[in-house]
């Protein structure tokens, strides 16, 4: 396995993964932002307040997303499996 060849596969996973993390964290980044916001408007600071939101979003995220994850997951795992033969020579 060339230097390039491990360059190339690492890239694809560091994309992928990315990728994936973004699609998780970011619906979950504005709603804390806007509920930052609504608790520095309202003085309210309330631990609560803050997580429950992000989770069910993320939960919703993942419960909508979750296909597409596993999918492009399985992808770069059979373009590894696949490509496995002629990396070892």
């Amino acid at each position: 396995m060339s230097p390039e060849q491990t360059v190339a596969l690492m890239a694809d996973a560091v994309k992928l993964i990315v990728a994936l993390v973004g699609v998780l964290v970011v619906p979950s980044l504005v709603v804390g932002v806007v509920v930052s916001m609504f608790q520095a408007a309202t003085q309210i600071q309330e631990q609560t307040l803050s997580f429950l939101p992000r989770l069910f979003v993320t939960l919703l995220t993942l419960l909508f997303t979750g296909h597409w994850l596993l999918g492009k997951i399985s992808a770069l795992f059979q373009q590894i499996f696949a490509s496995a033969p002629g990396l070892i020579g």
